[in-house]
């Protein structure tokens, strides 16, 4: 069941994956991206485990924890600081179908952190052993892997992946940066050699991905190649280009009726999956996505940001579709 090991990164093809990203990763982000480029993995937006087992678990489920088959292989990220309801959670995603379960470690949001979860984890080495453990118990045979930070304040690697990579994890993704530095600084890229070091010694079979600041498939190939790496997690690389996956789409060629007929088709599966049950908000932060990087891009982009219903914005995109489809 361990979809993981069907991939053969040696190959010199490292696993590419969509970093989960709060109200960026859900399930009609996720069909865009397959539509124009599908990475090798999806991850789902992280979810509470409280919430999933609370009585209105089929709202948190609807929300953050529906997919499509053509996701496939999907992980379902979650996150929380009790274990034995990371038992009991993992058995509901199970149950849902997932090909995978990750734990979120490293989200630095102060929410999160109060409630001892996420990031909070990397300052309490034994219950991050026990929340892992108590996952694979309830996960029915599906994989277990981890997402984290290299460190709390300051750079912490060998000490704090010796400690998760001493559990039967089936992957480690690192996000190259401390708690502390949030995404400001460079990525530590030379911290994943240390990784691979203690992964090699203790847990041979999982594989190590890396995450921070790459924006292709070419510099995942290089990191991968130079840091001796199974894998790289794309995040933010994927707001400056949605074809980012799709090695055979050069980004120059992309039009801006491509652009425009991309974000048009976004707004329509949004409005049909999720209707008005999602903040109208949430849709307009990805126009960005779309509209860059072509003459008057500021200017149209400015006017859709005005709009106040999705509806109003899908109009609005429908004009701008038809024009450029006259200029082309």
């Amino acid at each position: 069941m361990n979809f993981w090991k069907k991939f053969q990164p040696k190959t010199g093809k490292p696993i590419m994956i969509l970093a989960p990203m709060d109200g960026v990763t859900d399930m009609v982000f996720r069909q865009i991206v397959t539509s124009v480029g599908k990475p090798d993995v999806f991850f789902t937006e992280f979810v509470p485990i409280d919430a999933i087992l609370s009585k209105s678990s089929q709202k948190i489920i609807d929300k953050g924890l529906r997919f499509s088959q053509r996701e496939r292989p999907i992980v379902a990220q979650i996150w929380g600081s009790n274990p034995e309801h990371f038992k009991k959670a993992a058995k509901v995603v199970a149950d849902l179908g997932f090909d995978g379960i990750d734990i979120n470690m490293g989200c630095p949001v102060k929410t999160t952190l109060r409630q001892g979860g996420c990031s909070a984890l990397i300052k309490n080495p034994k219950l991050a052993q026990k929340i892992i453990l108590a996952t694979i118990k309830g996960a029915c045979g599906l994989p277990v892997s981890v997402k984290t930070r290299i460190g709390f304040g300051s750079i912490d690697t060998e000490g704090w992946v010796t400690t998760l990579l001493q559990t039967p994890i089936a992957a480690l993704t690192l996000h190259l940066r401390t708690v502390a530095e949030m995404s400001k600084p460079p990525a530590h890229w030379e911290e994943i050699a240390k990784v691979v070091e203690v992964r090699n010694r203790l847990n041979p079979d999982c594989l190590i991905i890396g995450n921070g600041d790459v924006k292709s498939i070419e510099e995942s190939r290089v990191k991968a190649q130079k840091y001796g790496i199974d894998g790289v997690m794309i995040g933010r690389g994927i707001f400056q280009n949605v074809w980012l996956f799709n090695e055979s789409v050069n980004p120059e060629t992309i039009t801006p009726k491509d652009k425009i007929k991309l974000l048009l088709k976004h707004l329509t599966l949004f409005k049909k999956t999720f209707g008005d049950k999602r903040h109208f908000a949430l849709m307009k932060k990805f126009v960005k996505c779309y509209i860059n990087n072509f003459p008057n891009a500021l200017e149209i982009r400015e006017k859709m940001m005005q709009t106040k219903t999705l509806n109003e914005l899908i109009e609005i995109t429908k004009r701008y579709t038809a024009i450029f489809k006259v200029v082309s």
